[in-house]
């Protein structure tokens, strides 16, 4: 996998985890807890879900060329269809009501809430998905894995020390719609490849 390939996945897992529903718990636990057992909790959850990810991904490679590719072509364009029509709102207030359960605590308490909280919320989640899909696609786990875990640990880190004033700056529906149209088309051109 190329260096500019690597770069591409952390680019691209960073766009769609930043308007989710555990981007936005875990900048609610963050107000009512230190950060620092929030963000190792919350990317602890992160790089497991990814480490599962990736592995249900080595799965799909077994599946027959053909049926592989109608399955990636069929994440993508889910993964595009929710980014651009579920509404921004409903992933806030889920997030908002996930991290509205964390209250100050001891430093394992808080760690395990927010590894817990996140853990559950990504379950499903539209970047572990795009994290099996790629995987299958690129045939490059290993590769997959870090650079979604690289991703994933920094919006937690954004999401702990900045979230509430980027989201004041950058609206999260804009970036919703940015990654649903870069999935949309990616969907597409697999399709179309398969009938080339």
């Amino acid at each position: 996998m190329s260096i500019g390939y690597f770069l591409g996945i952390i680019a691209l897992m960073f766009i769609i985890e930043l308007p989710d529903k555990t981007f936005v718990a875990t900048i609610v636990m963050a107000s009512r807890a230190r950060a620092l057992p929030v963000l190792v909790g919350a990317s602890s959850a992160l790089v497991l879900q990814m480490f599962l990810a990736v592995e249900a991904g080595r799965l799909l490679t077994l599946l027959p060329v053909t049926a592989k590719n109608f399955a990636v072509a069929a994440f993508f364009l889910g993964g595009g269809a929710y980014l651009l029509l579920v509404k921004e709102k409903d992933e806030v207030e889920k997030g908002e009501e996930e991290g509205l359960a964390e209250r100050r605590g001891t430093w394992i308490k808080e760690f395990a809430t927010a590894f817990g909280v996140i853990f559950i919320g990504e379950f499903g989640d539209l970047t572990q998905i795009q994290a099996a899909n790629l995987s299958a696609k690129t045939h490059e786990p290993l590769m997959v894995f870090l650079a979604s875990s690289i991703a994933l640990i920094a919006i937690s880190f954004v999401g702990v020390f900045g979230g509430q004033a980027l989201v004041k700056r950058v609206k999260l529906q804009n970036i919703r719609y940015g990654g649903g149209v870069i999935f949309t088309v990616l969907g597409i051109y697999t399709v179309v490849k398969l009938f080339a």
